[in-house]
C-alpha cells in the first residue's frame, strides 16, 4: 500500500482483514483488544480519551500492528543497507588509487569485465535443440522459451563487455551507456541494460552473476533429454508463471479435464531436494521458496510462527499438482501469495494454498508471504 491507496487484490484483502478483526460488535461492550495487552477504551469525554491512549498505549512495536520483530530487524537491515550504499556511492571514483597502492576504477573494472567474459557460457544452440526433440509437451515449450530468453540475456552483456573493453583499450569512444555499465561494475551493481532483459532481483553484482551460472546450468542440465527434472528450481526461470501454466495444461490433457477449471494444489513435504531420485507421475517437485513473515513447520505440516532473526527461511521440497475447482480443498488454509522478490508488488506469480492451524487472518496481517529470492 502507498499513501493509503488500495492498488491491487493484496492491498483489499489486508484492508478488509484489519476491518473484519478490529470492527466487530465487542467494540461497543469494551471486550476487545485492540493490541495486546491495550484494551479498548469505554464510554468517556474527549479529554478522558486522550488521558487514556497517553497512560495506555503500549510502545510502537511490530506486535502493535500484528506483525513479528523480524519485520523491523527487516526494516533496519535494508535501511542501513540503503545508508552505506548511497554513502559508497558518493565517494570519489579513484579514491583506492590515491593511497598509493590501490587499484584505478578502470583497473578494477577491467578484472571484472575479463573475468565475466571468461566464465559466461555460450549461447543455447535452439536450432540444435530442436532437432534433438520432437515432444512439444508444455513442459518442453517452458524449456525453450527459457533458453531464448537465456540468450536474449548473455547476448547483450557479452556485447555491452566487449564494447566496454574496445572503450577501456582507448578503440573506441565511451558512450553514456558504456560508462554506465562501467560505473555499475563498479559500484556492485547491476547495470540497467543488463536488469531490462533479466529476471527481478535484489542481489549486488557477484552474487546476481553467480546465481546467472546457476540458472545457466540447470537449464543446461534439463535441455540435455528435455527429461522433467527430479525437482524444479522455480525460482531459476524468467517467467516461473509459465511452468505452474504447464503443469495445469498437461494434467488438462492427461484427463481431458477443461483448462479454465484446473487449479494448482500445493503439498508441502518434509523432503529436500537431495532426498528425491524421480519425478513424479503428475505435477512437479519444486524447490527455492522461502518464506518471510513466518516459517513452514514440518512436523505439524502448517505454518508457524517466526523464530527470531530468522528473516526467510527456506521451505521443504513441494509437490505441486493441478486438480479442478471442485476438489480443491479450501479448509483451513491460507491463500498465500508468491512473489520472485523481498519488493512483492509487480514481481507477484502465483497464489499457494497453505495449510494453518491458526485463523488465516493472522497470516494475512503479518504479511506472510513466499518469495522466490531471499
Amino acid at each position: 500500500m502507498y499513501g493509503g491507496h488500495i492498488t491491487d487484490d493484496w492491498d483489499r484483502r489486508l484492508c478488509k482483514t484489519y476491518l473484519e478483526e478490529y470492527m466487530k460488535p465487542e467494540m461497543l461492550e469494551g471486550e476487545l483488544l485492540l493490541a495486546p495487552g491495550f484494551n479498548i477504551p469505554g464510554s468517556m469525554d474527549y479529554v478522558s480519551y486522550h488521558t487514556y491512549l497517553d497512560e495506555e498505549l503500549p510502545p510502537e512495536t511490530p506486535y502493535l500492528y500484528g506483525l513479528h520483530p523480524n519485520a523491523e530487524i527487516g526494516f533496519l537491515t535494508m535501511t542501513s543497507e540503503n545508508l552505506f550504499r548511497t554513502v559508497l556511492e558518493m565517494q570519489p571514483r579513484d579514491s583506492g588509487a590515491s593511497g598509493g597502492g590501490g587499484m584505478t576504477k578502470e583497473e578494477k573494472v577491467k578484472g571484472l569485465l575479463d573475468e565475466i567474459l571468461e566464465r559466461l557460457p555460450e549461447e543455447f544452440n535452439m536450432m540444435e535443440m530442436a532437432g534433438r526433440t520432437e515432444d512439444r509437451s508444455p513442459y518442453t515449450v517452458v524449456a525453450f522459451q527459457e533458453c531464448e530468453r537465456m540468450n536474449i540475456l548473455t547476448s547483450e552483456i557479452r556485447r555491452s563487455l566487449k564494447e566496454l573493453d574496445l572503450g577501456l583499450k582507448g578503440e573506441l569512444t565511451i558512450s553514456n551507456e558504456m560508462e554506465a555499465t562501467m560505473n555499475a561494475l563498479f559500484l556492485d551493481k547491476v547495470p540497467v541494460n543488463w536488469n531490462a532483459r533479466a529476471y527481478p532481483s535484489c542481489l549486488p553484482m557477484g552474487a546476481w552473476f553467480a546465481d546467472l551460472l546457476l540458472r545457466i546450468k540447470e537449464l543446461e542440465s534439463w535441455t540435455t533429454d528435455f527429461a522433467l527434472p527430479n525437482v524444479v528450481w522455480l525460482a531459476g526461470f524468467f517467467n516461473p508463471q509459465s511452468f505452474l501454466t504447464a503443469i495445469e495444461q498437461s494434467t488438462a490433457r492427461k484427463n481431458e479435464w477443461p483448462l479454465d477449471r484446473m487449479v494448482l494444489s500445493v503439498d508441502v513435504t518434509k523432503k529436500w531436494k537431495e532426498d528425491f531420485n524421480s519425478p513424479p507421475r503428475e505435477g512437479s517437485y519444486v524447490h527455492g521458496l522461502f518464506m518471510e513473515g513466518a516459517r513452514w513447520d514440518s512436523q505439524s505440516g502448517m505454518i508457524a510462527d517466526s523464530r527470531l532473526k530468522e528473516l526467510t527461511p527456506a521451505c521443504p521440497v513441494m509437490f505441486v499438482k493441478a486438480t479442478t475447482v471442485d476438489r480443491q480443498e479450501t479448509k483451513n488454509m491460507y491463500e498465500c501469495p508468491v512473489y520472485k522478490t523481498k519488493e512483492r508488488g509487480p514481481t507477484f506469480v502465483w497464489t499457494f494454498n497453505l495449510k494453518t492451524k491458526e485463523k488465516p487472518e493472522k497470516w494475512a496481517i503479518a504479511g506472510v508471504a513466499l518469495l522466490l529470492s531471499a
